[in-house]
């Protein structure tokens, strides 16, 4: 349920059915907060039979379950969903950064925005943190960035380029260099406010 090399992950489970054992691959996200409530988003890959057999397990933790395909299928997914989270977090974090450095209530400016087209989970959950100035994390910096070299790496192996993934990736760089690698990934806003040298977040 870790997310790993969609490659890796075939590979296991290839020499686990030379054995008799069938294997799903089973990511999830919702962070801590889905987590605690059992309200996981679940991306499964492996055999239908063995998916419904392990059915009740997975709706212990979730409520948005669902079998994407073969094995690999999971991880893939995964992936997928964090392209767009590492990629919303660098648009909120740009967008936060517009605002703080033109003088504006950056939580005003998060109300304002985040019912409309801009809105994300990023913006709802993690801009009022950066506003407020709180890096507790639900998810961190260095598993995130753990996260996007394997969205790399499967890009690489099919040849995709994926230029804004490749961005986030960098400026996380820049956090961890900061020595925030144990921060939640809204601390992806302090590679911003070094290049601006101003805060869009509270003292």
């Amino acid at each position: 349920m870790s997310t790993v090399s969609p490659k890796v992950t075939r590979e296991v489970a290839a020499a686990l059915q030379e054995r008799g054992v069938a294997m799903l691959d089973a990511p999830v996200s919702g962070g801590d907060v889905g987590a605690i409530n059992g309200t996981l988003s679940i991306m499964v890959g492996g055999d239908e039979a063995v998916f419904n057999q392990c059915l009740p397990v997975f709706e212990a933790m979730g409520t948005n379950i669902n079998l994407i395909g073969s094995n690999g299928a999971g991880q893939t997914t995964k992936l997928c969903n964090q392209i767009a989270v590492s990629v919303n977090n660098m648009a909120m974090a740009e967008a936060l950064m517009l605002a703080a450095t033109s003088d504006l209530d950056v939580q005003k400016v998060i109300d304002a925005i985040s019912g409309g087209a801009a809105g994300s989970w990023q913006l709802s959950n993690l801009g009022p943190r950066i506003a407020a100035g709180d890096f507790d994390p639900g998810f961190m910096v260095y598993l995130q960035q753990k996260d996007l070299r394997l969205v790399l790496q499967a890009a690489n192996d099919v040849k995709l380029a994926l230029p804004a993934v490749s961005i986030a990736h960098q400026f996380f760089n820049i956090v961890e260099r900061a020595g925030c690698a144990e921060e939640g990934t809204q601390a992806l806003i302090k590679a911003y406010e070094a290049q601006a040298d101003r805060q869009a977040r509270a003292e």
